[in-house]
């Protein structure tokens, strides 16, 4: 029977849609709460679409508002809909999306879209060929309402619409486009273009030619084969575009540039037209003046103004991914890419010309380098120095933009540029200090590769004092910036360090909540960069007494817990034993989380009408928090594991279905297998089956971690691994065979390998012929470490069982043994014992013919060899050949 809704239900719904409608606070703060009791019941969102869609004797404005509230709904809570309400909602959108209103139908559309967006396309066959079909329709509002929810699935989806897995029905939905081209509607022709092709491009319509733009910069992404013939017209189209007088037209245009610029022919294609494109999106740069009313530009001090929470962006943990350590460089992310580093005007959410503008430069600096330069630095220095705040502001967002990919070529003028933008940080105007803050950042490398006082430590004078700036926003984006400073001057700041905190602790009394997570960021990535030069007891007693007041005052429930967990997971990390007055607290709340979390999961599962989903970020910071304290304190946290239920709930996290979840959860195993072993060593046997059916490089951080903690068991259990061998190995040598696997995976599974190997050579030297070449090319540029060492003891060890599995590629082996630069003794011996005995097999001609095969060195294009102090580099050839014959790598051509 179709559902039909209680008279009684329908008016409450009614009332609480007229009530979100009042200006009153306290009204507004009824509706919030009546609305959360209200979706705890499924059937709530069965009214609320009946009133978008059949209670037409009800104003437009309260129906829409019921659309959109329902749209939040899908949005947030879709995947918990029971299917039966899922089906009426989607049922009804496609029979009303002609209703004769305007605004009704543009708001089926959305929802219609939200739907499409939550995966459904694949399982909504019937959208896409019901939509096209209603375009016959001779009703102009169906035909109008069909292609206004076509628009927006085109715009959202382009990706899938083009993709096998639904069959690619842009193959058909273009030809049906395309028959609309000559409609009478121009509201049908606008629709039209913006699905297809761009026939209208001179409009006189500004909806029209903001439609011309979008499907152009859809059909670049899609079908880009059909504009090719068409380039130049088209640039030159879109250059008039960016400039339109209407802002909306000149944001479809520019989207233009930021879509080509990812596309294969964008250099061949804009080159001849840089110097007409550059100063267009420089100008696009500049705030408008609506854009200063919304950002209160002319507000200098608001730092006491508490903030709306609204502005708070929601947050999301990035789960702990175990990464090596590498020749001339920190640990690196395989695949999880910090995109955080927004620009400026952040509290400006909508995306507009200003920030378009400056993504389209940064990726064209990216695209053409250096070549860039000669069109933009005439009009660079008009800018910096211009007395209008406006333009001397954009001229600084010019700069911060250009900095990734024009890197090389603004380096003679940054001793000029750096302190001209220290200055900035001093100007009378809140907006240019803060973007002042964005540019230096951008520009931290370059300040650390210089001498000390030449430009770090009076970029971090100045940055510390807008830390205290009386404008929130300044004290935003000065926090950030010195985030990125931390992180690239690490324990350059060691002898500043007093000063610092002192800052950043003044900075917690002083803060509004939104500032006051982004505080917690830095001083998390301080510890991260400082490391254990944080453990003295004056740095202590200045930072813990605010972190732990703000830990206690925080509800279980409460999300500012995710920040202030992970800046508490680097400040264990960092102070080690120092952490350990402050550590029982803390690791109790972090059991109990998991605990918490786990309990809701299960409830929920059992009983999914009765109680709420849980919210698994509690779970993934508090295990990754355990993580950092396990690491940081080592043997100290066995009192403290020996207490708890920890390997219990751990055995439960190993097997959730959210892949963040055991991520973490595996991190957290190999940190524990660290730091205290016998509490792990009687789980084995039920964890080891776990961690094989995981060595799943879909799921590339879950796979690493899993990796890693194999790797660290391994270790641990010496002989004891070889009845789990076979349940690991072979998905190991796939993953390390595998294409296209991140750098990242590759180290940790070459180590485990190696590992392995070491523990128990019998059991894998026999499929060292599997791995032997991506295992010497994964480790080639990895620094010498614990971890490094173990996996090298393993592969001589499993070549001394096997010396026929690594002939072939003999000349790689020798390659990675060159990678390192100072192997303990016995290590030295046994790679001598192996180079020594291939040698006296193939005799010395033979050998030399070989050993000018080996792969070039880092100077040409292949592995590197560093020494702490002063740098060499050799060819692997000479350091083989040393090893042979000297022992004394030194005597043969390698000189500090």
């Amino acid at each position: 029977m179709e559902w039909q809704p209680d008279e009684q239900g329908l008016q409450q719904v009614l009332q609480l849609l007229k009530d979100s409608q009042s200006p009153d606070t306290a009204t507004q703060r009824a509706v919030q709460e009546k609305l959360e009791q209200l979706n705890q019941f499924p059937d709530f969102n069965n009214y609320l679409i009946f009133v978008l869609t059949s209670l037409k004797s009800e104003d437009e404005p309260t129906r829409s508002l019921s659309g959109l509230i329902l749209k939040n709904n899908v949005k947030a809570h879709y995947q918990n809909f029971p299917p039966n309400v899922a089906e009426f909602i989607k049922r009804e959108c496609l029979n009303n999306i002609g209703d004769p209103s305007p605004l009704i139908r543009a708001t089926i559309g959305i929802l219609i879209t939200t739907i499409a967006s939550k995966g459904e396309l694949q399982t909504w066959p019937e959208l896409l060929p019901q939509l096209c079909n209603l375009l016959n329709s001779d009703d102009y509002n169906t035909c109008e309402g069909s292609f206004g929810a076509l628009q927006k699935i085109c715009e959202d989806s382009s990706e899938l619409l083009d993709s096998d897995a639904l069959n690619r029905p842009l193959n058909i939905m273009i030809p049906k486009f395309l028959q609309f081209f000559k409609h009478c509607s121009p509201k049908i022709r606008s629709h039209a273009i913006a699905c297809s092709l761009f026939a209208l491009a001179g409009d006189e319509d500004s909806e029209v030619r903001k439609n011309v733009c979008r499907a152009l910069v859809m059909l670049l992404e899609v079908r880009i084969d059909r504009l090719i013939p068409h380039m130049h017209s088209i640039i030159q189209y879109m250059l008039q575009r960016t400039q339109d007088p209407d802002e909306n037209v000149a944001l479809e245009a520019c989207e233009f540039w930021l879509t080509l610029a990812e596309q294969p022919i964008c250099k061949e294609a804009l080159a001849g037209h840089l110097v007409q494109l550059t100063p267009i999106l420089v100008n696009g740069m500049k705030y408008s003046e609506i854009d200063i009313i919304l950002l209160k530009g002319d507000v200098e001090e608001d730092e006491a103004v508490p903030d709306s929470e609204q502005d708070i962006k929601p947050r999301f943990h990035k789960s702990r991914t175990v990464t090596l350590q590498h020749e001339g460089g920190e640990g690196e992310e395989g695949e999880d890419i910090d995109e955080d580093d927004d620009d400026d005007d952040d509290t400006l959410s909508d995306w507009n010309l200003r920030k378009c503008s400056a993504a389209a430069l940064d990726v064209l600096a990216n695209v053409f380098r250096e070549e860039l330069l000669p069109h933009l630095l005439p009009l660079l220095k008009g800018l910096l120095f211009h007395p209008d705040w406006v333009i001397k502001e954009s001229g600084i967002l010019v700069l911060g933009a250009i900095a990734e990919g024009c890197m090389q070529g603004m380096v003679p003028y940054l001793p000029e540029l750096i302190p001209h933008l220290i200055q900035c940080l001093c100007d009378k105007k809140a907006l240019v200090r803060s973007i002042a803050c964005w540019t230096l950042s951008r520009y931290a490398h370059w300040v650390v590769s210089q001498p000390p006082d030449s430009h770090l430590k009076p970029l971090m004078t100045e940055l510390l004092k807008r830390i205290l700036d009386g404008n929130k926003r300044v004290q935003e984006a000065a926090c950030s910036a010195f985030a990125t400073l931390e992180e690239e001057a690490c324990t350059e700041l060691v002898p500043y360090l007093s000063f610092i905190l002192d800052t950043l602790v003044f900075a917690f009394g002083k803060y509004q909540h939104k500032n006051l997570l982004i505080l917690y960021d830095a001083i998390g990535t301080l510890a991260d960069s400082v490391g254990h030069h944080l453990n003295q007891d004056e740095y202590i007693q200045k930072l813990m007494p605010p972190l732990i007041a703000k830990w206690n005052e925080l509800k279980d429930e409460d999300k500012d817990l995710f920040p202030l967990l992970e800046c508490l997971s680097s400040v264990a990390t960092a102070l080690q034993s120092g952490f350990l007055p402050y550590c029982e607290p803390v690791y109790q709340r972090c059991v109990t989380l998991v605990q918490k979390t786990l309990a809701q999961a299960m409830m929920y599962s059992q009983q999914p009408d009765q109680y709420e989903a849980p919210d698994k970020d509690f779970m993934i910071v508090a295990l990754d928090l355990l993580s950092g304290l396990a690491e940081g304190l080592g043997g100290h946290v066995d009192t403290l594991v020996s207490r708890s239920n920890i390997m219990t709930l751990l055995f439960q996290c190993m097997q959730d279905t959210m892949p963040e979840v055991r991520q973490s959860s595996f991190a957290l195993l190999g940190d524990l297998t660290k730091a205290c072993f016998p509490h792990v060593k009687p789980c084995i046997a039920e964890f080891m089956p776990i961690l094989g059916t995981n060595l799943n490089p879909e799921f590339i951080s879950v796979c690493n971690n899993a990796t890693w903690a194999i790797g660290e068991i391994c270790m641990q259990m010496g002989v004891e691994m070889q009845p789990y061998i076979a349940m690991v190995l072979s998905q190991l040598v796939e993953i390390i065979n595998r294409p296209n696997t991140p750098k990242t995976l590759l180290e940790n599974t070459a180590i485990t390998i190696g590992r392995l190997g070491y523990v128990c050579p019998q059991e894998v030297a026999p499929v060292l012929p599997q791995f032997i070449r991506p295992w010497c090319t994964s480790l080639r540029n990895i620094r010498d470490n614990e971890e490094k060492d173990s996996a090298f003891r393993g592969i001589c060890m499993m070549i001394g069982v096997n010396p026929g599995g690594v002939v072939q590629d003999f000349i790689f082996f020798c390659d990675a043994v060159a990678s390192w630069v100072n192997p303990k003794d016995d290590l030295r011996d046994m790679f001598y014992k192996i180079l020594h005995g291939f040698k006296e097999q193939v005799g010395e001609e033979n050998w030399q013919q070989f050993s000018e095969q080996f792969p070039p060195a880092e100077g040409e294009t292949g592995s590197v060899s560093q020494q702490e102090e002063g740098e060499w580099e050799t060819h692997p050839s000479v350091y083989c050949t040393a090893l042979i014959w000297g022992r004394e790598r030194d005597a043969y051509g390698r000189s500090p």
